[in-house]
């Protein structure tokens, strides 16, 4: 029985199913038979269609476990490979963007062709100030057009990059331009967030201090909110960048080799030093274009929309490279979803006609919280695909999706991936796969899932939870940790001797299909049950009154760890004692008295990033009634002390 129990329970179970619409089906990228193809010939044949080479590698891989490389020999450039080869293939005045700014009627459109002319502007203007093939550069930057032309003008003149989310601190900034030894950065003056301008580069300044490589910062003005310039270091962009030569002969496409490195990202860092991960060029481009394209049935008249953020490797992955690479149309908006309206998404898709939406569950189940209303405001009818990322999505959020989002028939993909796997790995392919709300189902085309239980044995379908694994290397894995290669093998390949680590719990059920079941470090253990966070949630979830819930343990001298839920209802209910116990019943219910949560404190919000994920870590700080951890990271600081009172005012009653 002791045995037993190191595995993760998996209690719940959806049995709502989608099979694919015939029509769907008949127009779908990824056809029937699609997934029996050979791995290697599959990662072959994607390399060469999809990337232009300079010079054609002569070996598909090389695997010596835990490190990968990948298209041997080739020489190729990623801003080529998105920008120039488009204009000079006749596609210089399709759109590439569609640029919302937060500001109604704020608005751009990018062509290919101007997108090249502000890239090689962009490029010569940063060799002018000294960057190169291999010079270091750090971004700092909101969702502006000069961010995806920085990134492309630096991958054109060869030089690596981290880009850091334009709401992490100045430690977090700094730390991580120490670490990469950069020696500029580029940012903008502030940013426009609901309405107001919120600091960039006074954050800068301060980050800079921390990290005496920084020679030169380069400030886009946005906002005109008024900053400080320091001699000899800070250049304004329209200075760098605006009277430069826009003919790409200006600036020719640095050749790259497949493995040189292509930029950092590094980890939130919550807990410890951030982890440096390295991401090459050709496998990555390779593998985030591919599965672009087939994940979300890509054509060449689609207008796509990653409502991400560019600072995470969703926005890397699939709103820079991944789109470009395919010469997709794409939306990119500057704001908030709720400014100056709640229905400002809803609406944008409406003007661009968008036709994939892309976003983290966190998000649908805000939306959800605020009411179908909003999007019946609008004419969402040109959705075809919606895709879910960032966090494993409850059914309900997935349903709702569906129904309110796409028209009850837009297939929903719920993707898993991780910042260390560079593109999606697992998820439905619409079209070909039968939708399960709540299941990310089959691993894409050569890559090779499975889930392990502590031993290290495959756990057959059906037969229980354990621990997520890819057995195979991919295109775009990470190359290693920067400057940390004992840590790199420690973390992610030291447990099992034959498989990457990804740190996720999962089950694979009686049809193949895997359920992702969060963090392995959310798995709680109560009376020598180890039970999964993410399914206490959706259990949560499911109960019509609830928007969202959050679930973490603490410690409990009789059962080891008890469960503690913070929940917020819908349309700004206030808990009461009776639906605290109508909760607790409901949980009980839908998955057995086990996860029955010993405390559920309600929230009109929680604590959640700029990025729309709830910060779990910081409400068990609340749980332990510990000090709170590094705030700075979250949307709103002030939800979390609220959250701490709620739950003191609790334990008084």
């Amino acid at each position: 029985m002791a045995e037993e129990n190191q595995n993760i329970a998996a209690l719940m179970v959806e049995e709502r199913q989608y099979p694919p619409d015939p029509e769907f089906t008949a127009q779908a990228n990824a056809k029937p038979g699609f997934y029996e193809q050979d791995p290697d010939a599959f990662w072959e044949k994607e390399g060469r269609d999809r990337l232009s080479w300079f010079t054609d590698f002569t070996t598909l891989k090389e695997w010596d476990r835990p490190y990968a490389r990948w298209y041997l020999g080739g020489k190729l450039n990623a801003c080529y490979n998105c920008v120039d080869r488009h204009v000079e293939n006749g596609l210089g005045d399709k759109v590439a963007y569609h640029w919302e700014g937060e500001p109604v009627g704020d608005k751009l459109t990018i062509t290919y062709a101007d997108l090249q002319s502000r890239v090689v502007r962009a490029a010569n203007g940063f060799k002018s100030l000294g960057i190169g093939k291999g010079t270091k550069v750090a971004v700092y930057m909101g969702m502006i057009p000069e961010a995806p032309v920085t990134l492309l003008a630096l991958a054109r003149i060869g030089a690596p990059f981290t880009f850091v989310f334009g709401g992490f601190s100045a430690n977090a900034l700094g730390s991580r331009m120490a670490e990469m030894e950069c020696e500029y950065l580029v940012t903008q003056d502030a940013a426009n967030r609901r309405g107001k301008a919120g600091p960039l580069k006074p954050v800068a300044d301060q980050a800079m201090d921390m990290a005496p490589t920084v020679k030169t910062c380069v400030t886009v003005r946005r906002t005109g909110t008024e900053v400080e310039l320091k001699e000899g270091r800070d250049r304004w962009w329209h200075d760098v960048v605006d009277g430069q030569d826009d003919d790409p002969a200006s600036c020719p496409c640095e050749p790259m080799d497949s493995e040189d490195m292509f930029f950092l990202m590094f980890s939130s860092g919550t807990t410890g030093k951030p982890k440096g991960i390295v991401h090459s060029t050709a496998g990555y481009l390779a593998g985030v274009s591919t599965t672009h394209y087939y994940v979300f049935d890509i054509k060449p008249d689609t207008v796509y929309w990653c409502a991400a953020d560019i600072g995470w490797i969703t926005g890397h992955s699939y709103i820079v490279f991944g789109p470009l690479v395919n010469a997709t149309t794409s939306v990119m908006y500057e704001g908030t979803p709720d400014f100056p309206d709640k229905d400002r998404w809803w609406d944008i898709i409406e003007r661009y006609q968008v036709n994939v939406l892309y976003t983290a569950p966190t998000s649908i189940r805000t939306h959800m919280k605020w009411g179908d209303q909003y999007a019946a405001r609008h004419d969402l009818s040109s959705l075809k695909v919606l895709g879910s990322v960032g966090e494993p999505i409850n059914p309900e959020a997935w349903v709702w999706y569906r129904e309110h989002i796409g028209g009850g028939k837009a297939p929903v993909v719920d993707t898993w991936w991780q910042t260390e796997n560079g593109m999606i790995l697992v998820t439905p392919l619409p079209g070909i796969t039968t939708l399960k709300p709540g299941s990310a189902t089959r691993a894409f085309p050569g890559v090779q899932a499975a889930v392990y239980d502590e031993s290290g044995r495959e756990i057959p379908p059906g037969e229980g939870a354990g621990y997520m694994v890819v057995k195979e290397p991919w295109p775009a894995m990470f190359r290693g940790l920067y400057n940390d290669d004992q840590r790199f093998k420690d973390t992610y390949w030291s447990t099992f001797p034959d498989a990457y680590l990804a740190g996720d719990g999962a089950r694979v059920d009686e049809d193949g299909d895997f359920w992702l079941m969060g963090r392995i470090d959310d798995v709680m253990n109560v009376s020598g049950h180890r039970l999964s966070t993410i399914e206490i949630e959706s259990a949560l979830v499911n109960h019509p009154d609830v928007a969202q819930a959050a679930v973490v343990s603490r410690s409990d001298a009789t059962t080891g760890q008890a469960i503690v839920a913070y929940v917020t209802l819908k349309d700004g209910a206030r808990g009461t004692t009776e639906k605290l116990a109508e909760l607790r019943e409901h949980v009980g219910t839908m998955i057995g008295p086990i996860a029955k949560p010993a405390n559920v404190v309600f929230a009109a919000e929680l604590p959640m990033t700029r990025s729309g994920k709830i910060m779990r870590r910081l409400l068990k700080d609340v749980a332990e009634n510990r000090a709170l951890g590094d705030t700075t990271t979250l949307a709103d600081p002030t939800v979390v002390e609220e959250i701490k009172a709620r739950a003191e005012a609790g334990k008084e009653d």
